[in-house]
């Protein structure tokens, strides 16, 4: 199960890096051009941040699952990347689309973020 939480881990890093750098460059003056641009940029920025970061808990998980074997750490990794899906990937689509109503996907996302890290904890709280 850690090869697959270290890969989950690099794939997602390297497309959150993707991800930002096409919101700091090819997303620019789209979004200049409109009225709520500054807002989509601050979500897409956002929902990058919140991607790398995650992307690397992901990693920690994965060194978890190594040493104890943990279900706990497995449920922390696999919480943060559907956490990035629904958390991340919903403030992208609602900065391309406008379409404000995927807001409410944000949330979900979050409550998987705080599940993963309290499932870290509980992981390491365990180790042996």
């Amino acid at each position: 199960m850690e090869r697959v939480l270290f890969a989950m881990s690099g794939v997602l890093g390297a497309l959150g890096v993707l991800f930002g750098a096409f919101g700091a460059h090819g997303l620019r003056a789209r979004l200049d051009a409109l009225p709520d641009g500054a807002l989509r940029r601050a979500w897409w920025e956002t929902g990058a941040h919140y991607h790398l970061i995650h992307a690397l808990a992901i990693a920690v998980a994965g060194y978890l699952v190594s040493r104890a074997g943990s279900s706990w750490a497995t449920i922390s990794g696999f919480s943060f990347a559907l956490g990035i899906l629904l958390f991340s990937g919903s403030l992208y689509g609602m900065t391309i689309t406008g379409v404000r109503a995927l807001g409410a996907v944000t949330p979900l996302g979050g409550l998987l973020f705080i599940a993963g890290w309290a499932s870290l904890a509980i992981s390491a709280w365990t180790l042996r």
